[in-house]
Parts: C-alpha cells; structure tokens; sequence
C-alpha cells in the first residue's frame, strides 16, 4: 500500500478542480452577460439605459470575487458599490467598496457596513437597479440588529448557537427574527427599485430563504419558529433577555415579522443562483476520473454531527473497498456541511473533527484516505480549512504519545493536528488559505484495492 504523502497530490488536485468550477468571478459571468444596453440574467432582461443609476451591494466570503466580474461587465456604469466581506477575503475593486468584518461571530464592522448598505439602498427609486452579490458567510457579515436590540445580543446568541451544533437553516431562523436586514429586508429597504440578487450557494439545497439568511428573499419562517429552535437547544435562559423579550414580541404581533411572498417589494425582485456544490463535485469528479480513478459520488447533502458523518464514510468506504477489483482505485465523493455540538474546550471546526473521527474509524485498515476541506478556506475560528488522514495515522499518532480520544473528546482537532504534523514531519493539516468562493465542504476519500500493496503505478505521476 502507498502512503497519506503519495496521496497528498492527488486529493489536493482533485479539490483544486472542485474549487475551480465554482469561482465565483466566472460563475457570475456564465450567469450575466451584457448585450448592448440589455443585462442579462437568470431568463431575464434589464435595459440598462431606462436607469438612471446602478448600485451594487452585497456580503459574503465570495462576494468580493463576485464584484470583480460585476465591474468588468458595467465599469464606470455602476453610481455606487459597498459589499461587506470576511476579514482577508478581499480583491482588487475599482469601484466598488469593500469592508472587511469578523465570520463567524459579527463584529462592529460588519454592523456599520451593513447599516451603510441600508442606507445606500434606501435612496434608491424606480429608475434604480440593485444588484446584489450573496455567499456564504453572509449571514454573519450582513448584520443589523432589530430596534432594540444591540450587536452584542445577536453574538452572544450566535455564539450559543454554534456551541450548541444548530445546522445553518435553524440558525438562520433566529437571525432572520433579529435582524432588520435579513428575511428579505433589504430588498424591502430597497423597494421601489428593481433588485437582482447573484447567489453563490452554501446551504443544502439552495434554499433561498437559508443562503445568507434571505436579505432578498420571502421567509416562510415565523417568530413562533425561531423561539422553537431556542427551545429545542435548551437556551431560554442562556440568551440575553432582550433577545428573548423581542421574540416573544414577536410571537405576540407586537414586532414586524419577515417579509412574505406577497410584500410588493419581493414582486421587483429576482434571486438567481449561479453556483454551489453540485457544479464543485461534478468538476471533482471529472478530475479524479483524468487521473485514473473510477467515481462515485455519493451525495451532495451530507450534514448531522461530524463524528456521526465520519462513521457514515468510514462505513462506505470499508464496503466499497471490499468491492474493488485490483488495480481499480476508487473516489468517493461527498458535499455539504456537517455541524459540531462542543462540550470540550479545545480549538477546531467540521471537516477537521470529521477527519480524525473518520481516522478512528478505520484505525488499522490500509489504502483509504481522507481530504475533508471546507470551500472557502477556513474551517472555524482558525487558519486550517480541513485535514488529510488514512487508516494509519491514528497508530501513528499513538507512537508519537499522542491520543486521538482525547483531543476528540476535548473538540480539539485543530490542536491535534497541529501536535501530530510537529512531531511527525507531515502535513496532515489541510491550510490553503482563503480560497475567495464557498459552497459548503466537500469531502473525498480515494480507495486502493485491499492487499493492492504497491500495485497503483497506473496512477502514479497523474496527479497535477
């Protein structure tokens, strides 16, 4: 059997394929083009010279890529541009303004960014279009607190959130009921003007009232639900009380609800996706397949816990590798995004917990390799996106007086890996810095035969 290291090229060079197909500049224009004085977009069409002005708005840890196409296609066209994006994920703009604020918990920045964008938006008229550029990360970096509510408030009930393992659309329930700019309030904000929305997606299924917590889209959801999520994770008396003493305003029609499909400023505005998971595992899976690997891709939904996902893999991965013919390497390929309920104190995020449970789960077994990688980069409040491991490296580890249990049992991955790549020489920790796009996490898992000991020559050297 080869080795994690003889892996290393091939999983990096099959995520760098996956990544390549969702940048979010080319995905913007493969979505938009300009005809003339006609904008086209998402089976529609905007005559550009029956405005008087473009302004361009936007959050999220793509969204400063996305500006880049926007200003190759209008230039000088555009009055006014502010878009509000994660710290370090910013690009060279000409004209539009870029704000850089904290992800995942916001911070004071990405509040006056946003009360700016509201401001922007709130001067514009029928004669106006509104393009806004969405990605994930918006949710966090798109934020403006209800009347009488502070930041403080909505991070400290963010925070609780996260801690407790709440998925994206629950989260996002409770921030759409906080916020004046989320659960299509900023197309509110915008209203008479025409608004087209570019959405490059990171939620499982696209939903458009999920993505970025739907600043331009109707919400279904209801204060009644986002007190329902507080209660599911036992946080009635943990959140601030005037985050509870709002929401049950709310519930009691005291407090304006997100908008509905029926508000008249949802009728002038169009939501239009132009990437997400499903377009970054199709390009995974035409580059495993150049380089001599049979494909399955096995789902673009994976979510729930990350140590309940990596059993799930390392189950696959065990019956499928069972199954191979020698000399026919296997990719499995998976997306989405898993969630991590903390108990412990340690330092990490989703794809690198995922990672070590999954190295766990195959200690001992030989020729199946792991890259769990978040899109964008990052992978919770630290500088790794993910990691790399094989059925090997918890034995490793155990050599080098390093327990996996227990950095698994104090949701200390990030200080795992850290300690097992300074003791051992390697480079399990996966840290491509920011990517510039997002759409959820990808997982890969590359198989040889059981017993194919050094019999992958076919694939030696393919890798790019």
């Amino acid at each position: 059997m080869m080795t994690l290291a003889n892996y290393r090229e091939k999983l990096t060079g099959i995520f760098g394929a996956a990544l390549a197909a969702v940048d979010p500049c080319q995905a913007v224009l493969n979505t938009m083009k300009l005809d003339g004085e006609s904008l086209r977009v998402g089976g529609a069409s905007y005559r550009l010279d029956t405005f008087e002005r473009i302004i361009v708005v936007g959050a999220g840890k793509a969204s400063a890529r996305m500006a880049l196409a926007i200003e190759e296609l209008l230039g000088a066209r555009i009055a006014a541009g502010l878009i509000v994006v994660k710290e370090g994920h910013t690009a060279k703009l000409a004209h539009i303004e870029q704000v850089e604020a904290s992800h995942p918990i916001p911070n004071q920045a990405g509040e006056e960014g946003t009360r700016r964008i509201l401001e922007t938006v709130q001067g514009a008229d029928a004669k106006t279009l509104v393009i806004c550029l969405l990605s994930g990360g918006a949710s966090a970096l798109l934020v403006a607190p209800a009347e009488g509510l502070m930041l403080c408030d909505k991070q400290e009930t963010t925070a609780l959130l996260l801690k407790a393992g709440a998925p994206i659309g629950e989260l996002n329930s409770v921030r759409k009921h906080l916020s004046a700019v989320k659960g299509g309030r900023l197309a509110q904000a915008a209203y008479p003007a025409q608004v087209v929305t570019l959405i490059l997606s990171d939620v499982i299924g696209d939903r458009l009232d999920v993505i970025a917590s739907g600043p331009t889209a109707p919400d279904g959801s209801t204060f009644g639900d986002a007190w329902a999520v507080i209660a599911k994770y036992g946080l009635q008396e943990k959140i601030p009380q005037r985050v509870a003493d709002y929401l049950q305003r709310g519930i009691a029609g005291m407090a304006p609800e997100t908008l509905k499909e029926a508000d008249p400023s949802m009728l002038l505005t169009r939501n239009v996706i132009v990437g997400g998971i499903k377009q970054a595992l199709a390009a995974a899976q035409a580059k495993a397949g150049q380089i001599g690997f049979a494909v399955k891709m096995v789902t673009a939904e994976l979510q729930g816990e990350a140590r309940d996902a990596a059993r799930i893999l390392a189950k696959t991965a065990v019956e499928a590798q069972a199954g191979l013919r020698p000399n026919e390497p296997l990719c499995l390929l998976f997306g989405g995004e898993t969630t991590v309920t903390v108990r412990g104190g340690g330092q990490g995020g989703r794809n690198q917990e995922l990672a070590l449970a999954f190295a766990r789960e195959t200690d001992g077994r030989e020729g199946i390799y792991l890259l769990s990688a978040g899109t964008d980069g990052s992978d919770g409040p630290n500088d790794a996106a993910g990691a790399m491991v094989d059925g090997s490296l918890a034995e490793r580890a155990r050599q080098l007086g390093i327990d996996p249990v227990q950095y698994l049992d104090d949701n200390d991955s990030y200080g795992f890996f850290q300690r097992f790549d300074s003791l051992s020489g390697e480079n399990s920790h996966f840290m491509p810095g920011p990517t510039g796009t997002n759409v959820m996490d990808v997982q890969l898992i590359l198989l040889e035969p059981a017993g194919n000991a050094g019999n992958n020559e076919n694939l030696e050297g393919q890798a790019e």
